[in-house]
Formats: structure tokens, C-alpha cells, sequence
């Protein structure tokens, strides 16, 4: 089938469409789309190819994806909002907002260890079961209870799925609203714009279907064989909490192919959205958007102060994101547009960031997952930086 790209692009910017059309080489059943928003405006707004390859369903104006860790950028920027309020201090005890927390030798875990990585709880100790996994009074009374993988300020490892709990509690705690619902209030309803954190039934229709290129459902089953009983492999069971999913986080019909999965608050990788959606989202973090602005510089800069930078406590090769208050920052594992972005990226090959200097936000989403090697953003991101 033959891949048409829709969509619209400022001229200047055309390059850029060059370079996501070049994305679906070789991926005949792929989907994606693009966002550039600047100063606020949309230069880019591109989306093409394959949104579910059981029906051949084309990739429209409002197909939305599953964003998986760019989930946590949303999640930080909803952090950020609450401490530029004051009601929220990065430096503060967790358990001064989630008393529970500080069991098992956990009372000098600060809010901003929680988000840069630091707390040592990137993975369960017990397995945990799908219907764990949907519960979130389980999840959380979980973390709480359990001692860190690593004593505090000796490391970081990447929390893959947990911060979202993490995060999302202390939250909760501090809004008395779940994380989907202050989400909804916070950012997507002032944006008006298509984005969940915990997908409503009237907009499961317009979600793409995920598929895994082989090459990652190989380096996964790697890693599967590296963890025993008597020696877990820590990074693994980040991606799987034991039992309650594949490490590739998704299968025909499960992971986050299951529409139980997709309506729940899972906010460490759970996200669903449309591209011109976060790219709205990021826009405002640095410059008004449609009326909104969610961020003030001040609160941006101190939030994307580094706070976690390279090698983690279990060996991973490089190279190594570093982290602001949550927030991915530009770095050799994933160059944005200048030293200055900040963002996230997602599972298989999403982005989002925004450039405060360029007052920019972008987002690059698809439904065909890649692994290591994945350059379809990275030169998408090239063409936007010679163009500008």
C-alpha cells in the first residue's frame, strides 16, 4: 500500500516533510504523525501511513497513539505546576505529602529524587499481576511499603514504569484529584485538545493499533534470559513489574494493544494523545498557546535543572539520558533541538519536547515500535534545526 502523507506545512519548513515522509522507508504497515508548534503556531501538522494493520485503517487527522514515557513528561510538567503554585517543593520529604511513603527506610527520599530516578523503586520485588497493575490503591501501597533497591544518593536507575505511580501519588496527595482527572483540568481542558491520561470509552476508536519491529522483540527476549529467581535483571522488570506485562509493552491484543490497559491511569507510560495535541502541550510550557501558557520561565529553569546524569546503578551501555524534576534533557542519548529542550521521549520511537530559546514544542508519534538504531525523529529533528 502506498503511504500518503496529509497535513499541512508553512513554507520554509517543507524539508521537515521530506524527513517524515523518508520515516515510513521500509515500514509499509506503519503509522505516524508530526507537530511543530512555534511561538505558538502550527508550522508542521503532518500524519500519513497505517493507523491498525488488521483493517487497514489509515492514519487520520484525530487518530491519537499510546505516547508510553513521554507519559512522565506530562506527569513532570503537572509537578512543575504545582510547585510554581507553591504547593509543591521539589526539596521537600515525600512523606510530607504521602506520609505512608516513608517506610522501610525511605523518610529522606525527597520530591526531587522521586522524579529524577533517584528513590530506588524502579521495579517491584513481588511480581505484580495485570489486575495489580490496574488498581491504583494497590500500586501505590506497594511502592510505599517497599525499601529501596539502593541506598539514597548513591545512584539512579531509570524508573520505567513506576514513576508514574510515584508521581502520580504524591499528586493526588497534594490535589486530591487523581492524576488523569488534574491532568484533564489542568492542561488538556484549557488546551482543548485531544490527550488522556486514562482513555475515555467514546475515544478508544481513534487509537492506533502498536506494533513491535522484530529487531526490539529480539533485544527483549534478550534480556528476558538474563533474570533468574536468584539474580534479577533489575532494567527487565522495570519494563514488566514481574508479571504484568511483555517487556515490549505490547502484544496483537496486549499491553497497551488492550483497551483495559488504555483506560486506565497508568501514568508512567500510559498516555494517549494525537501529535498536534502535545505539541500544543509543549508549546506552552515556554510561550502562550491558544491562551494558555502552563509554565513561567522561572518555574521551566528550575525544573530542568539537572539532577540525574550517567551511568545507573544497573549497567546499561551509553549512552545515558540525563534528568531534570522528571524532564528528559537534551543529552547523547537523545539530541533535541538545542542544549536548552526539554522533554521526553516514549517507547518505540516517540518524542516530545519543547526549546524555550525557539519557544517551540514538538511531537513526533507512531504506531511501529523501534528499538536502538531508531533515527526517524533524530533526522526529522536535523531538518526542523536546519530550517530554522
Amino acid at each position: 500500500m502506498t503511504i500518503t502523507i496529509q497535513g499541512d506545512v508553512t513554507p520554509g519548513f517543507e524539508p521537515i516533510a521530506d524527513a517524515f515522509a523518508a520515516a515510513f522507508d521500509g515500514h509499509p504497515s506503519m503509522g505516524a504523525a508530526l507537530a511543530i508548534r512555534i511561538k505558538g503556531e502550527r508550522v508542521v501538522n503532518l500524519f500519513g501511513g497505517i493507523a491498525d494493520e488488521r483493517t487497514s485503517a489509515r492514519w487520520e487527522p484525530e487518530t491519537a497513539s499510546v505516547v508510553f514515557s513521554c507519559t512522565k513528561g506530562l506527569v513532570s510538567i503537572l509537578a512543575a505546576r504545582l510547585v510554581q503554585e507553591g504547593r509543591l517543593d521539589y526539596e521537600a520529604p515525600v512523606a510530607r505529602y504521602w506520609p505512608e511513603f516513608a517506610a522501610a527506610g525511605k523518610g529522606d527520599v525527597q520530591v526531587k529524587h522521586l522524579l529524577a530516578h533517584k528513590a530506588g523503586l524502579s521495579a517491584p520485588i513481588v511480581d505484580v499481576s495485570p489486575d495489580d497493575m490496574l488498581d491504583w490503591p494497590t500500586m501505590a501501597t506497594l511502592l510505599a511499603a517497599q525499601a529501596p533497591l539502593w541506598p539514597l544518593g548513591s545512584g539512579h536507575a531509570y524508573h520505567a514504569l513506576t514513576h508514574g505511580w510515584l508521581a502520580g501519588e504524591v499528586i493526588r496527595r497534594v490535589t486530591g484529584q487523581s492524576v488523569g482527572a488534574f491532568f484533564a483540568e489542568t492542561i488538556a481542558g484549557p488546551l482543548a485538545v485531544p490527550a488522556w491520561i486514562g482513555l475515555p470509552e467514546d475515544a478508544q476508536e481513534h487509537v492506533a493499533h502498536l506494533q513491535v519491529d522484530p529487531a526490539l522483540l529480539d533485544l527483549w527476549a534478550a534480556e528476558a534470559a538474563k533474570t533468574t529467581t536468584a539474580t534479577p535483571n533489575w532494567t527487565y522488570r522495570a519494563m514488566t513489574l514481574g508479571k504484568a506485562l511483555p517487556a515490549s509493552l505490547v502484544t496483537a491484543d496486549g499491553g497497551f494493544n488492550d483497551p483495559r490497559i488504555r483506560s486506565a491511569e497508568i501514568p508512567g507510560a500510559g498516555g494517549i494523545a494525537t501529535a498536534d495535541a502535545l505539541a500544543s502541550i509543549w508549546s506552552a510550557t515556554v510561550t502562550e498557546t491558544d491562551g494558555v501558557r502552563l509554565l513561567a520561565p522561572a518555574t521551566a529553569a528550575l525544573a530542568t535543572t539537572v539532577q540525574s546524569e550517567g551511568p545507573p546503578v544497573f549497567a546499561e551501555p551509553p549512552p545515558h539520558p540525563r534528568w531534570g524534576m522528571g524532564f528528559q534533557l537534551d543529552s547523547d542519548a537523545r539530541h533535541y533541538l538545542t542544549p536548552q529542550s526539554f522533554g521526553h521521549d516514549g517507547a518505540g520511537g516517540q518524542v516530545t519536547f519543547a526549546d524555550p530559546a525557539a519557544e517551540l514544542g514538538f511531537a513526533f508519534v507512531t504506531n511501529w515500535m523501534m528499538g536502538p538504531g531508531d533515527l526517524r525523529a533524530t533526522r526529522i529533528i536535523d531538518a526542523l534545526r536546519a530550517a530554522l
